[in-house]
């Protein structure tokens, strides 16, 4: 009801720039997601631009999940974000708007924590585990460990080690201090020997940095993610039956990206990759952190439906 009062009224401030709305309907349940755009002086693109895969929209345009565009000809120009924001915290309570900047609903999100640990017989020799398996960093020698089955041979990457077949769940991983890393999921049949292509149809669902500031998700075709700041704990979400894998920047609540529309069909695994030491240049761990609530909202936040 709220989301639906907040629709209308958005849409009667400005009626030839918001694109319809449609409905995902999955189960006898219809969601309706609002979009949450820049929040800068810059206008966000012509809504012709727009597609309706909303995990392709560019940037922080991606906030909210299963939102479907239909471009109507009367459309030819769209306001300053900070101008929307203006007009809906006039209108509104910071509760509702919060509703809409995404961090309420990511709090909500975070309330399916997973407690995550490594599993070290998934681990490149390369990689050093803490003794909580809570901590992976890549070292400067090889380690004398058997090449079993479940071990990656090349690749410096290493599993979680509980795997999850439905539902939904969350975690954040810490990334403070490096150059690079790789994050994620993956079926548990994955291949593990040789070179790795962390691609959808092979199993895989990621999104990397690179160079210190080069942000990519490894989907097909790779998709560049231009982000305004540099997350320093990411937070991996998934719904095994809604088929979706979302990464947020766990601090800011902006979405940094999402997978949507997968099959998956088997059990699904945390994904890390400290990347290699760069001769100590990327030496900090990836570490597995609590997550915590944010409790600014002054709410209590129901669950997702």
């Amino acid at each position: 009801m709220l989301l639906s009062l907040i629709f209308h009224k958005f849409r009667a401030a400005f009626p030839l720039c918001l694109p319809q709305i449609g409905f995902k309907q999955k189960q006898d349940k219809c969601r309706v997601f609002m979009l949450r755009g820049w929040r800068g002086d810059s206008n966000i693109p012509l809504c012709e631009d727009w597609i309706s895969d909303c995990s392709r929209l560019p940037g922080e345009g991606r906030k909210l999940l299963h939102v479907w565009f239909k471009p109507t000809s009367a459309c030819r120009s769209t306001p300053s974000m900070l101008a929307v924001e203006q007009h809906l915290k006039r209108s509104f309570p910071p509760w509702a708007m919060e509703v809409l900047l995404g961090k309420a609903d990511l709090n909500r999100i975070k309330q399916f924590e997973a407690d995550v640990t490594l599993d070290p017989n998934t681990a490149h020799p390369y990689l050093v585990l803490s003794e909580d398996r809570k901590r992976v960093h890549c070292g400067t020698k090889t380690q004398n460990l058997p090449d079993n089955p479940e071990r990656f041979s090349d690749c410096v990457n290493v599993l979680g080690k509980q795997g999850f077949s439905s539902g939904r769940f969350y975690f954040e991983v810490q990334v403070k201090g490096k150059t690079d890393w790789t994050l994620g999921v993956s079926t548990e049949s994955i291949e593990r020997k040789g070179e790795i292509r962390l691609e959808p149809e092979g199993g895989f669902w990621t999104i990397y940095l690179r160079n210190g500031d080069e942000y990519e998700a490894f989907d097909k075709p790779i998709v560049s993610l231009p982000l305004r700041s540099h997350p320093q704990k990411v937070g991996v979400f998934v719904d095994y039956e809604e088929g979706l894998v979302s990464f947020y920047d766990a601090e800011t609540a902006d979405l940094l990206y999402s997978f949507t529309g997968c099959c998956f069909a088997e059990k699904l695994l945390p994904f890390f990759s400290p990347c290699s030491n760069v001769g100590g240049m990327n030496s900090a761990p990836l570490i597995i952190s609590p997550v915590k609530l944010d409790v600014s909202t002054g709410t209590r936040d129901a669950p997702l439906p």
